[in-house]
């Protein structure tokens, strides 16, 4: 009988082991249950903000490579017409400065002219003048009053018809 009391008490035990064990997944299901789901469902929500974050990224970054295509397209554009505006501007700046050199360059030469017509008008007087003197000396040195009256009404007609 010994050995029914041993097999008894060891059959107690595991029963006991058994009810035990069964009693601690009971409370860790009714206990640790609504934490681990509670755990998930803060895994899962993070997990998709971090998947939304995500989603958000790459949107910006297409916004971010259209903007910047746009930009592109827009710096092309603006360099383009500051090509054309330079070219532009370089051609009426080149045909303002012909047009000021060739009004300069026709009015030194009406300004030259001019000063030739001048100088010849004071050359032409200087040596009439010179001219005059020097016959006035003479003529009161070698001639006498009628001889020096007919002399100067020649050159005085001959003036004239050069004059004139």
């Amino acid at each position: 009988m010994n050995y029914n009391y041993e097999l008894i008490s060891t059959w107690s035990q595991v029963v006991s082991s058994i009810l035990f064990l069964a009693v601690l997944i009971w409370l860790a299901i009714k206990l640790g249950g609504p934490a681990v789901l509670a755990a998930r469902d803060e895994k899962n929500k993070q997990i998709a903000e971090a998947e939304r974050h995500r989603d958000e990224a790459k949107a910006a970054v297409e916004l971010l490579r259209a903007a910047m295509e746009g930009a592109s397209q827009d710096a092309d554009s603006i360099r383009s017409r500051a090509t054309e505006q330079a070219a532009h501007e370089q051609t009426a700046a080149l045909a303002e400065a012909t047009d000021t050199g060739e009004r300069s360059l026709r009015g030194a030469g009406v300004e030259l002219e001019r000063a030739r017509l001048i100088a010849r008008v004071r050359l032409r007087t200087e040596i009439l003048e010179r001219a005059l003197q020097i016959a006035r000396s003479d003529a009161s040195a070698r001639m006498d009053a009628a001889t020096n009256a007919k002399l100067v009404a020649n050159f005085v007609s001959t003036l004239e018809r050069e004059n004139g």
